[in-house]
């Protein structure tokens, strides 16, 4: 699969993981016995005999960190150690917004190849576009570096200027292309008209994702007649997820009552449960949810809560399974720590971890002739050490996550838009709010 990274999304992507707003808290934790501490003796033991013999001097804030991250993997696949650095990128990708550049890239021949400059962004009125082979950056080749390295080169602080060495189609040698960077917003949504139907992609779960949405039904309805809409899609496919506080947020844009998602924690006084508000943004048009293997964490909040209402039909393949949360308590200049606090249940009182969002329709995506036996169906029952589900069987979770770059190959989203259009025959839609599974 060729492998792609946005700028937009600051050179990572979310991970399957939902986020909780980051907070600091303390816990009233068991006193440690003699015994503990007798092995944080042998830990400082052998920390100075690797300081101190090791054929070459180690770094030892890096040996630090691993013994750290070493601890924190061995619970589950998703708790961990965020360094000053790290914490600050994943602060960044939650917000939503940073310095950067403005383009869309992939590699190729060990060059950064421009899929395409983002409207009215630095790269855009600098003359980038799409297609562009960037050879060099500040003089540096990229011959050698990651995609990621190569993203971290063109980042950097809002109004500080990068040279990009650009090899154009056409042009007889090397361009020199200097660009400002400037603070980039990402699109959490992004949406279109097709032709009847309302589209929302969600592409992530970032702190514009609600705003993102609501200003999104907006405009689909300023240009549909109500009479003529026939209802939208939520195309959640490949969506890792990201803050919880905005799975909330979408899942209440489209409900009117009744639980969205409840949390439990390792002690009964930290389960928590969360409820709609009055209001459904959409009016109560029919709505359905697609679904596939890269559909996790958050996405499965809001899938899970809409299928267990009744609110929606969920189309597509089963979801990745991830149904824990993860909180982010700071430690100050020392970055952050990565941990699971709690699992996540749907509105029925189902667990996702390991299991996923089956759904209503299963709907197959055939891969390409040139992808098949090189991308594999994965899901979170398959992650080395993760946490086993209540409901978790052998069947496991996930499936293949892909969706075709065009929209006419989109088989998944076609049958959808059929649904919606009365096309596709089946007797259970467009389901009915008022028979909700789940009562208030």
């Amino acid at each position: 699969m060729i492998r792609k990274i946005s700028l937009l999304f600051a050179g990572a992507l979310m991970g399957a993981t939902a986020l909780s707003t980051a907070q600091q808290f303390g816990t009233s934790a068991e006193a440690a016995n003699s015994e503990t501490y007798e092995q944080l003796s042998i830990f400082g033991d052998v920390f100075e005999r690797v300081r101190a013999q090791y054929v070459t001097p180690p770094e030892e804030k890096e040996l630090i960190e691993s013994a750290i991250n070493g601890m924190l993997t061995s619970l589950d696949p998703h708790s961990s150690y965020l360094n000053a650095e790290d914490a600050n990128d994943m602060r960044t990708q939650t917000r939503g917004e940073f310095g950067g550049l403005g383009i869309e890239v992939t590699m190729e021949d060990e060059l950064v190849k421009v899929i395409t400059p983002i409207e009215d962004t630095p790269a855009a009125r600098a003359g980038v576009l799409a297609g562009d082979l960037i050879s060099e950056i500040d003089g540096e080749s990229l011959r050698g570096l990651t995609l990621s390295d190569a993203v971290d080169l063109m980042r950097g602080p809002v109004d500080t200027e990068v040279e990009l060495t650009v090899i154009r189609e056409g042009a007889d040698a090397p361009m020199k292309i200097k660009v400002t960077r400037d603070i980039i917003t990402v699109r959490a949504v992004r949406h279109s008209i097709e032709d009847d139907v309302g589209y929302l992609r969600v592409i992530s779960f970032t702190e514009k994702t609600y705003d993102d949405l609501a200003a999104a039904i907006e405009e689909i309805k300023a240009e549909v007649p109500e009479d003529e809409l026939k209802g939208y899609v939520l195309d959640m496919r490949l969506n890792p997820g990201g803050l919880l506080d905005q799975a909330i947020s979408v899942t209440d844009a489209f409900l009117d009552r009744g639980e969205i998602v409840s949390t439990r924690g390792r002690n009964e006084e930290e389960s928590r449960r969360f409820n709609s508000r009055a209001g459904d943004l959409t009016g109560n048009k029919p709505l359905v949810v697609l679904v596939n293997g890269g559909s996790a964490s958050a996405s499965e909040i809001v899938a899970g809560a809409l299928q267990d209402h009744k609110r929606a039909t969920v189309v597509g393949t089963r979801s990745f399974g991830k149904g824990s949360v993860q909180t982010i308590i700071p430690l100050g200049e020392n970055g952050a720590l990565r941990l699971t606090t709690a699992l996540y249940y749907t509105p029925s009182g189902k667990s996702i971890q390991g299991t996923g969002i089956s759904p209503d329709i299963t709907v197959e995506q055939p891969l390409p002739e040139e992808m098949r036996g090189r991308v594999e169906a994965a899901g979170e029952s398959e992650l080395r050490g993760h946490i086993q589900g209540e409901s978790e069987t052998d069947e496991g979770s996930g499936s293949i996550a892909y969706v075709p770059p065009e929209k006419e190959d989109d088989i998944q989203l076609n049958y959808a838009l059929d649904l919606l259009r009365g096309d596709k025959s089946d007797p259970s839609f467009p389901p009915n709010p008022d028979q909700a599974a789940v009562s208030d």
